[in-house]
């Protein structure tokens, strides 16, 4: 930990004894702000123990830690000197903001979604080792995808349970899927992994996500926009709703094919498709009001 402005540096196991020696020294110094990075949950003990002590806590993206620290020429990397950057990051980035810490139930659920990205991705690469495969290594790849897909059947039906015992996941939920080419998959990673849908203007919820798409000018050069940095977890969830409702919804449709005719490429096309579905799905979880084509 270190603390400004009179560069205290102290040190904490990372446990249930840490924690408490932790908030037992900051709550005292009342701090405008504490500063942790995300770091695979090993975070989380400390966040939701200074959150449930009242002390307002935010957990940033460790990418734009290291990009701030090079930035001011801090090269080198230890505990102490990771703990400085994030003071100085704290001071001098004005758009850090206080986190929510999840409840138990968000966090399982964030767990389940997880670890059903997990068994897709392993049952992908099977099935991608498959195609060389021959004789008795074949028949164990498709055993091993059999058994994959019967734990992944497992997951959903976990997930859809979870979903369903809780009345606003229910409601959530719902809401989302009754937008046509939104499926369970988009609405539960929205649900766990875009809690401020709703609850921010269109333009910042594209830039959260990351389907805002960036200016690259510089004099009188203007360079292509592109998309960069967000929440790669709904950006991909996002990107295979927004194939399916180029097809079934007659709003995205319509656009992808406006934006066709007029000369854009198909990616750009369907970039800008996946913007208007997030926009349309903020709005209605803004409103907590079903599809309606026309409104939309």
């Amino acid at each position: 930990m270190h603390v400004l402005p009179d560069a205290q540096t102290h040190q904490f196991s990372n446990d249930d004894d840490g924690v408490e020696q932790l908030v037992a020294l900051v709550a005292p110094l009342r701090p405008e702000l504490i500063v942790l990075e995300a770091t695979g949950k090993l975070e989380s003990l400390a966040a939701a123990a200074l959150t449930v002590a009242g002390l307002p806590v935010a957990v940033v993206n460790p990418r734009q830690v290291r990009d701030f620290a090079r930035a001011i020429g801090q090269l080198a990397k230890t505990d102490r000197l990771d703990a400085a950057v994030l003071a100085a990051f704290a001071r001098n980035v004005p758009s850090t903001q206080r986190t929510t810490v999840k409840d138990q139930q968000t966090q399982n659920l964030e767990d389940l979604l997880a670890r059903r990205r997990q068994l897709v991705s392993m049952v992908a690469a099977e099935k991608n080792r498959s195609l060389r495969a021959r004789g008795r290594a074949l028949t164990d790849i498709r055993a091993h995808i059999q058994w994959l897909e019967k734990r992944l059947k497992r997951i959903d039906d976990d997930l859809q349970s979870a979903i369903e015992s809780s009345p606003v996941w229910r409601s959530r939920d719902k809401l989302f899927q009754s937008v046509p080419g939104v499926g369970p998959v988009l609405s539960r990673t929205l649900m766990i992994d875009l809690p401020e849908i709703g609850t921010l203007s269109h333009r910042a919820i594209a830039k959260l996500v990351g389907v805002a798409p960036l200016n690259r000018d510089s004099g009188t050069m203007r360079g292509r926009r592109k998309i960069w940095g967000g929440r790669a977890t709904v950006r991909r969830a996002l990107y295979m709703a927004t194939v399916a409702a180029r097809i079934h919804n007659p709003i995205i449709r319509a656009y992808y094919e406006r934006l066709r005719a007029a000369g854009k490429p198909p990616k750009v096309a369907l970039v800008a498709c996946m913007h208007k579905l997030l926009i349309i799905l903020n709005a209605m979880a803004r409103r907590a009001a079903p599809w309606e084509p026309l409104a939309a």
